[in-house]
């Protein structure tokens, strides 16, 4: 049974209305919870919010939105008058245009979810949509107002079905310059650079997202079951990590090669075919990965 949908409307393309709806394809239902409780009596605690100066609790109908201007000193703002800003949805997804599938820098990625129709009689349309970009090598741009806020969608054919990415805002997006400015302007040259590519082309290989496991998770998986069955657990022993005191001598070991030798060139290996998410956990009934994408261009 396909998963419930997180909301659904139509899909806009000119004229063209398609009755659509969408999937989460990252969920994190299936990551182990814990609720904090009382040691002395096993019950839940509950949250309380104080007062930061008098220290005494504060019920709910007093509680009101503030907006700090200066140090403790805040504009009051009622959940009324935030309510009248937000978009009024029209259930929407209105393509503004098509682009090149590589046209959106990755680092603008924010959430992947999965775009259906939202019954039999839209299969047609939508089926019409999502071989047309396919033919084209194009995606979609569109935007909605999604759980309450406006958003730009980022829409692609992907096997079956499409895929629907949200987009981080422009100024939500830390411009590349500030953090990298400041690294020095160093070129690498010479056997460095040859023993560097030639550990990269032998270790080509291809993206399978079943073979990364959550370490942490399964750990805390275990200490549950431990739990569980009154016995003893141990933490998993952490990797030891060396530090590297001759980058030149630790290029070397790790390409295989002595003293002086350069390796040759190595082939790189054939590009392998991506495969979809859904297509790599249809047999694991876990929550989807988020589907691949265009890797970032060089700025």
């Amino acid at each position: 049974m396909a998963p419930r949908a997180v909301w659904k409307g139509y899909l806009k393309v000119a004229e063209i209305l398609c009755p659509v709806a969408l999937h989460t394809a990252a969920s994190t239902s299936e990551r182990i919870a814990f609720h904090t409780i009382n040691r002395n009596t096993g019950n839940r605690i509950r949250r309380q919010y104080v007062d930061q100066e008098t220290g005494k609790p504060v019920a709910t109908e007093d509680q009101v939105k503030g907006y700090e201007i200066s140090p403790g000193e805040y504009i009051e703002i009622d959940a009324e008058e935030i309510a009248s800003v937000q978009p009024e949805s029209d259930k929407t997804l209105a393509v503004d245009n098509f682009i090149a599938l590589d046209a959106v820098d990755d680092i603008y990625f924010d959430r992947p979810y999965y775009l259906t129709p939202a019954d039999k009689t839209a299969q047609e349309v939508y089926a019409l949509i999502r071989d047309g970009m396919r033919r084209s090598g194009a995606a979609a741009i569109a935007r909605a107002v999604l759980f309450r806020k406006m958003r730009s969608v980022l829409i692609r054919a992907d096997e079956d079905g499409m895929a629907a990415t949200t987009l981080s805002f422009d100024y939500a997006v830390r411009p590349a310059r500030e953090v990298f400015d400041s690294l020095p302007d160093l070129t690498i040259k010479g056997e460095m650079l040859e023993l560097a590519e030639h550990i990269i082309a032998t270790k080509r290989g291809h993206f399978d997202p079943a073979v990364f496991h959550d370490r942490y998770e399964e750990a805390l998986a275990e200490l549950v079951k431990a739990k569980l069955e009154g016995r003893s657990f141990t933490a998993p022993t952490p990797p030891k990590t060396a530090k590297v005191v001759d980058l030149m001598a630790a290029l070397r070991e790790s390409a295989g090669v002595g003293k002086g030798a350069v390796p040759a060139k190595a082939e790189a290996a054939p590009a392998k075919q991506r495969t979809s998410a859904r297509a790599k956990t249809a047999a694991r009934a876990k929550p989807a990965p988020k589907p691949t994408t265009p890797r970032r261009k060089a700025s």
